[in-house]
């Protein structure tokens, strides 16, 4: 079983995925030992499957790096549970850089 989510990279982070700003992608519904797929998970699944380049400006560890603001379904991951949030399909997520060169 797979599910279908909705990602989009704004603010920035579109020119780490080759300057794609959004993309519907399909991801196993269990990537952990058939435990739910997590935030955690598909940020992994991301870098390891989507990243074109720089992978250290979008992760730091095991999550987003600082100053990048995340969406799930239009509510900051924070609300959501961040790492723990377990993915849904038709989840739509955004990744938002908010630091810019000046």
């Amino acid at each position: 079983m797979s599910l279908k989510v909705s990602l989009s990279f704004n603010g920035g982070m579109e020119l780490l995925f080759n300057n794609v700003k959004q993309k519907t992608v399909e991801i196993p519904a269990s990537i952990n030992n058939s435990n739910p797929t997590t935030m955690k998970d598909l940020i992994r699944w991301i870098r390891d499957n989507l990243l074109k380049e720089r992978p250290e400006l979008f992760v730091s560890g095991e999550t987003v790096r600082p100053g990048i603001l995340v969406l799930i379904n239009d509510a900051d991951w924070e609300l959501e549970g961040e790492l723990k949030y377990e993915i849904k399909d038709a989840d739509d997520i955004v990744f938002i850089s908010t630091l810019h060169g000046g």
